[in-house]
């Protein structure tokens, strides 16, 4: 074998095993915390993931500081499948305006970048679990 067989057969090889891994390194990527978005990096959020939750929140929110620790729970468990955000309304303006978020916390669902559901109020994680369940 030459050099240029030796080459090839390397690169083949290499080049297999990032393709039989690509889903493993895709979820590494994924963040395992919600995100802190700001209006000027939610198109980049959503083009950069296939489906983005965000908590639209405010800090002196009663309802959004019980919804929080959830958030966080669900974005260690759905890591790979969902990458949550959130967005202080208070900070963000344009994305509350929007979005016409009138209540919080509110929760926006996109896949592909288009916003698929909402939901209004805290809820109990195991019935915000059912209403993530379709985005999968």
């Amino acid at each position: 074998m030459d050099d240029l067989e030796v080459l090839k057969k390397k690169k083949l090889e290499q080049l297999k095993k990032q393709y039989m891994n690509r889903g493993k390194t895709m979820e590494k990527m994924w963040p395992d915390t919600p995100i802190h978005l700001l209006d000027a990096d939610m198109d980049e959020t959503m083009k950069k993931y296939p489906i983005v939750v965000i908590d639209c929140w405010a800090p002196w929110c009663g309802p959004c500081r019980m919804i929080g620790p959830i958030i966080e729970e669900l974005a260690k468990e759905m890591k790979g499948k969902i990458v949550f955000g959130k967005l202080n309304v208070d900070e963000n303006p344009l994305t509350s305006m929007k979005y016409n978020i009138m209540s919080i916390p509110t929760l926006l669902a996109f896949k592909n970048g288009a916003l698929v559901d909402r939901v209004v109020g805290a809820m109990p994680k195991e019935m915000l679990i059912q209403k993530l369940k379709p985005l999968l």
